[in-house]
């Protein structure tokens, strides 16, 4: 990996962190999550880089894929664990990491679990190991506290301008012989429950991305060039959407989506309604092991 290239992923691991690090100051029972969101993201774009992806609050039993919607009235809830994910990009490059607060102190474990996790995956990563060696080490310390590692859902490679690129990092050993190669970059994402231990999908979608370049012919094509020139091929909201087009671009994200021109991501819910926790660093694969990007565990300390 280039020096120009490490240097920019300081600055993304700084920029991310920080937000994080705002968002923990803000997050509290009853604050609005339109604000919330808002407020990360902002904070995202004033260190210099862009979202990677809107903001995501999982809620409880929400597991992923929950941004704001437009004119969203809903409020962090009392006695809530609230997972905060973020990502954060440079010219394509990205960082994705996340945390989780709890606002119940019978929830820290579950949390603790997630990190520990975490911990164990980045002493086991460096060249030449497989993925399912990595699930392995995640699922262990995730039930040496009693709880279960969510099954269908995974780190990931990232490549520029690319959140999934293709390998995944499981969180359970899945016997998958891919190996880890010096020079990649992985998001790591373990997920604790106390549930069933997977999620399904819901039927709400709040994020989107764009499935291809846009033609002048194609309904709606003045929304769908803004998002393919100011966000490109990345996740999005409507809710970036509506200084531009008004709060009506809703509706318009919705037609594109039935009909086929943007992907949509369903809310991911857990499967027995367990409560879960996340801690997420993206990692730079080096000869002698796995550098934390954002440093997310010494957050939790």
């Amino acid at each position: 990996m280039s020096t120009d290239l490490i240097k920019i992923y300081e600055k993304l691991g700084s920029i991310a962190r920080d937000a994080l690090n705002y968002a923990l100051s803000i997050v509290e029972p009853g604050v609005p999550i339109l604000e919330l969101c808002g407020k990360i993201e902002d904070r995202i774009r004033q260190g210099g880089a862009k979202p990677a992806f809107p903001a995501n609050i999982g809620i409880n039993n929400v597991a992923a894929h929950y941004t704001a919607t437009v004119g969203d009235s809903s409020v962090i809830p009392k006695g809530s664990i609230v997972k905060i994910d973020i990502g954060a990009h440079i010219d394509g490059y990205i960082v994705d990491t996340a945390i989780t607060v709890s606002f119940n102190p019978m929830y820290n474990q579950l949390i603790k679990a997630a990190a520990k996790a975490l911990e164990a995956a980045q002493l086991s990563m460096k060249p030449g190991v497989t993925m399912s060696m990595v699930g392995a080490q995640i699922e262990r310390a995730i039930r040496s506290f009693g709880f279960k590692p969510i099954e269908n859902l995974s780190g990931h490679l990232i490549r520029r301008y690319e959140l999934h690129a293709g390998k995944s990092i499981p969180n359970y050993d899945n016997g998958d012989r891919q190996r880890i190669l010096e020079g990649e970059v992985y998001a790591v994402e373990p997920f604790s429950t106390n549930g069933a231990g997977y999620v399904d999908d819901s039927p709400q979608v709040t994020i989107y991305r764009l499935m291809k370049n846009p033609k002048p012919k194609d309904p709606h094509y003045d929304v769908l060039a803004y998002v393919a020139s100011e966000i490109g091929p990345l996740p999005f909201t409507p809710r970036w959407l509506v200084p531009r087009f008004g709060d009506a671009v809703v509706s318009v994200v919705d037609e594109l989506y039935n009909k086929g021109y943007v992907y949509g991501y369903p809310v991911l819910v857990e499967h027995g309604k367990g409560l879960v926790a996340q801690v997420e660093d993206t990692f730079i694969i080096t000869r002698d092991g796995a550098i934390p990007v954002v440093n997310v565990l010494s957050l939790l300390k």
